[in-house]
């Protein structure tokens, strides 16, 4: 007979090991919110893409490095960043220990499903010539690597494709492509997650491209976004809300009919940045329109935008950026803006009408492509030699990196907070440096308790070891 110690040493090394996972979000009206506990959910973000576009190749994108997934996590973690965005991705690398450790950050993954690599992008010129079978096997194959992470919050069907150089029967191209990844999702996936696109700041067409993907066309339901991110970048050092036309954003998007959110901003005319504009983003007034939005970027590259800098040593350098950000998030009231509002979440859309386009030079009608001739079928059965994805264990806490602040003060007490489940990451309020969260032990870990996937490839009870407290709870439990 087996000992109930045993028993009780097999349990707890089984939880221990086990992947803790933030709770999915869903989209609601014009809110994302917690799929749980129904609470609000504004995005903290970063565009992550660290080496820019010559940093992305088939054999190495921005989620196949852990140790340089696990080092800005936790330096995220440190900033208050709730989300990443990533603009580039090769389905096929391995992506499980940097989703994982992004998960355990508490931190939320916005996934682009494009790459500029052949056959992995639509030519907005004519799109046409690259909506192809070939196309979807990047697409899908993007959808395969990361539906069963539960921080994938949403992914993006397109970057900017309609803008100035753009054909007019673009837009009806990249709702398509929203149609087909939704309808592969509700095949494929064993929860909604929702899908969007990121839109350029060209005001004379910026309404229209938003009522373009918003309003509910009857006889293809599925082809309408879930989100809608803006590029916008009109806020210069420090401006006003009214100076920097934050004001006619927010008008403008005060009556959209979904999660609204900026998928890059943080302008650099003036430098250093001083990211006021997170007090106006964040505040009461932008709230109503706005879910958040996504500082460009994290690395420092040749464009200047970077928070912090690798350098050639491999060390890396939180810049000033950073520390003026951090002080930003620091201001927030979380509590404000995670409460749940009845008004937002209660919004329908408007049907789709050529009354709801303005300009006379944006396609007014959603007469949108078939799809390519094999899509069908990869929607029915799924992708052919799809890959996978599943969360892994994050054991390792410590940075193999030396961190170094603007001023070359070496910070030595950064780490990973693997947080507890369900929690996600939020500013810190207090001076320390070694990690931010809800959680309030140094490190925690436990097991997911949602009913998904994810709860599905852990198979643990749902219990949270966080330190000895933990360990006595689950000694109380089993004997």
């Amino acid at each position: 007979m087996v000992s109930s110690y045993t028993r009780l040493l097999t349990a707890i090394c089984a939880l221990a090991g086990s992947a803790a996972a933030v709770t999915p979000l869903k989209v609601q009206g014009k809110d994302f919110v917690n799929s749980k506990t129904g609470d609000r959910f504004q995005i903290l973000g970063v565009d992550y893409q660290p080496g820019g576009s010559s940093g992305f190749t088939k054999d190495k994108d921005p989620l196949s490095d852990p140790d340089v997934c696990l080092r800005d996590a936790a330096l995220m973690q440190r900033l208050g960043i709730n989300t990443i965005r990533v603009y580039n991705l090769e389905p096929t690398l391995d992506h499980n220990k940097c989703a994982s450790i992004f998960n355990a950050a508490g931190i939320y993954m916005i996934l682009d499903v494009n790459s500029p690599l052949t056959n992995g992008y639509l030519d907005r010129t004519a799109p046409w010539t690259t909506y192809t079978n070939a196309y979807y096997q990047q697409v899908f194959g993007v959808i395969e690597a990361f539906k069963s992470f539960d921080n994938v919050l949403g992914f993006f069907a397109g970057n900017e494709v309609i803008n100035e150089d753009a054909t007019r029967l673009a837009p009806a191209y990249v709702r398509a492509v929203v149609r087909d990844m939704k309808d592969y999702i509700a095949k494929q996936s064993s929860r909604a997650i929702p899908v969007g696109y990121s839109a350029a700041d060209i005001r004379d067409i910026l309404m229209d491209t938003l009522h373009y993907f918003e309003c509910d066309l009857k006889n293809s339901t599925s082809s309408r976004a879930d989100f809608f991110g803006l590029n916008s970048y009109s806020w210069c050092g420090d401006a006003s809300y009214k100076s920097s036309g934050y004001n006619v954003l927010t008008e403008d998007f005060s009556n959209a009919t979904l999660p609204v959110f900026f998928s890059e901003y943080g302008c650099n005319e003036v430098k250093p940045r001083v990211f006021t504009e997170v007090q106006a983003l964040y505040g009461e007034e932008m709230t109503q329109a706005f879910s958040g939005g996504l500082v460009y970027e994290w690395t420092f590259e040749d464009n200047e935008y970077g928070l912090v800098q690798v350098n050639d040593n491999g060390t890396i350098t939180t810049l000033i950026d950073y520390d003026n950000l951090q002080k930003q998030f620091s201001k927030l009231d979380m509590s404000r803006i995670s409460a749940s509002n009845s008004t937002q979440t209660g919004v329908d859309p408007e049907t789709c009408s050529s009354s709801l386009i303005n300009n006379s030079t944006f396609y007014n009608a959603w007469n949108l492509p078939d799809a390519p001739s094999k899509v069908s079928d990869y929607i029915k059965n799924g992708l052919p030699n799809k890959p996978s994805g599943s969360l892994v264990s994050v054991t390792a806490t410590t940075l193999s990196q030396k961190v170094y602040d603007y001023t070359g003060k070496e910070l030595t007490d950064i780490k990973l907070k693997v947080l507890a489940n369900g929690e996600s990451n939020t500013p810190s309020n207090s001076s320390s440096s070694s990690g931010s969260g809800t959680s309030s032990s140094s490190s925690s870990s436990g097991t997911s308790t949602h009913s998904n996937a994810a709860s599905a490839l852990n198979g643990a009870p749902s219990i949270a070891l966080g330190g000895l407290g933990g360990v006595f709870m689950l000694l109380a439990s089993l004997l």
